[in-house]
């Protein structure tokens, strides 16, 4: 009797595990930042360690962040590929150094995502910035 009823609440715990799981892919998916197919005007400005200025004007139909990253002529960058996307370490050949980050602003704010997630508009200015520091400190 014990063995049965030990069997149920297995099933049963999974059947709950299953339903969250769903419940979390549906609010992912309802919630998830919004794309625009169009044409749009983009800009990307990257500041150097010795804040230094290299701007990009980029007129795409890409939808986030990276791809528009990758039709930027003459911007380069490099980086890993982890569970949250691709993380830049080096851009136009300047590689952080440990406790360094570059940092990316659209329109003025800290993204929300990373720059594989990060949804592109009609107008979006970025900025890439070379922070130096460790901010994993105090």
């Amino acid at each position: 009797m014990k063995k049965i009823k030990s069997k149920y609440q297995v099933i049963f715990a999974v059947i709950i595990l299953l339903l969250l799981m769903t419940a979390m892919a549906v609010c992912y998916q309802s919630f998830k930042p919004k794309v625009n197919p169009d044409k749009k005007n983009i800009t990307i400005t990257v500041i150097s360690k010795d804040k230094e200025k290299k701007e990009y004007s980029i007129c795409t139909n890409a939808q986030y962040l990276e791809q528009v990253m990758a039709q930027a002529e003459d911007l380069e960058y490099s980086g890993e590929t982890g569970s949250y996307g691709l993380m830049i370490d080096t851009i136009n050949g300047e590689t952080v150094l440990k406790g360094d980050y570059w940092a990316f602003y659209v329109n003025g704010q800290y993204c929300n995502y990373g720059i594989s997630q990060q949804p592109v508009y009609n107008g979006d200015s970025f900025e890439m910035i070379y922070i130096t520091g460790d901010w994993n400190e105090n």
